[in-house]
């Protein structure tokens, strides 16, 4: 049995498809339960930042898909090593290595890896880039219009499409060889927003315009939508330029032996959501 948390989320519900196709006994850790049962799938209520209630998930599973950052972290993997739990996977980010722990999202990722090599658990982590989806955040700007005015312009970066990343962390709950592995997934190609912009207007069939968002206009946009610490951690990626997501990998093709996709296949697959 495999447990996926975040089982809602652009990685766990590719996850829990992908497991659930192939036959694997899954489990997706929720808040609440679907209306309807989902085939192939058991959900269980649990919460993350209560790993006392993860024990009715854990009951049984032999490797689980962990979101990074709750509070209590060390509790969970606690929990898991408890119901004997043989494998983790972990979902991190690629600035996990670069130890700045003034950097508020770096902070929780490498305390969350800490964490899990001082469980003493077999592990493996995952360093994605960027995710292709996050393009869905240009929604309210493309009811509004043909115009994306966007932050960052000149940030080059290979995102990745989550369905990868899910692909990559099947692969490493279901086969041997990657404990102990840090595995970093990235896109085939290295974009920049005006190239993302001009896919999808070439997918959607629409004439959508680029514009540079200036980076007062664009701290204020995010401040007003998340913590301050967090909206600096970006600034400090993207802008003073500590973490470098533009480098091509080839971890999907080796840990998978499938390419990864192209946002172009990622921007067609999801044409209905930008409806």
């Amino acid at each position: 049995m495999i447990l996926v948390t975040g089982s809602t989320g652009n990685i766990g519900s590719e996850l829990v498809g992908i497991l659930a196709a192939s036959g694997e006994p899954v489990r997706a850790l929720v808040r609440k339960p679907p209306a309807s049962p989902v085939a192939g799938v058991e959900h269980v209520v649990g919460d993350l930042d209560d790993p006392a209630s993860l024990a009715p998930a854990l009951d049984g599973v032999t490797g689980a898909f962990v979101l990074p950052g709750y509070s209590d972290m060390p509790g969970v993997y606690a929990e898991a090593r408890r119901a004997g739990v043989q494998r983790i996977v972990q979902l991190s980010g690629a600035s996990a290595g670069s130890g700045d722990m003034t950097n508020a999202v770096t902070r929780y990722m490498a305390a969350t890896e800490r964490a899990l090599h001082e469980s003493g658990l077999p592990w493996t982590i995952l360093r994605p880039s960027a995710f292709m989806s996050n393009a869905l955040r240009w929604l309210p700007r493309l009811r509004a219009g043909d115009t994306l005015r966007l932050p960052f312009a000149n940030v080059r970066t290979a995102t990745v499409d989550p369905h990868d990343v899910a692909a990559v962390a099947a692969t490493a709950l279901l086969d041997d060889g990657h404990e102990g592995r840090t595995h970093y997934p990235t896109g085939p190609e290295s974009l920049l927003p005006a190239e993302q912009v001009a896919v999808l207007a070439d997918v959607l069939g629409r004439d959508l315009r680029f514009e540079a968002q200036p980076d007062d206009e664009a701290r204020a946009e995010m401040t007003a939508q998340m913590p301050a610490e967090y909206v600096d951690a970006f600034f400090d990626f993207y802008v003073n330029g500590s973490l470098d997501e533009s480098i091509v990998r080839p971890t999907v093709q080796d840990v998978t032996g499938t390419p990864p996709r192209t946002f172009r296949q990622w921007a067609s697959a999801h044409a209905a959501d930008f409806a």
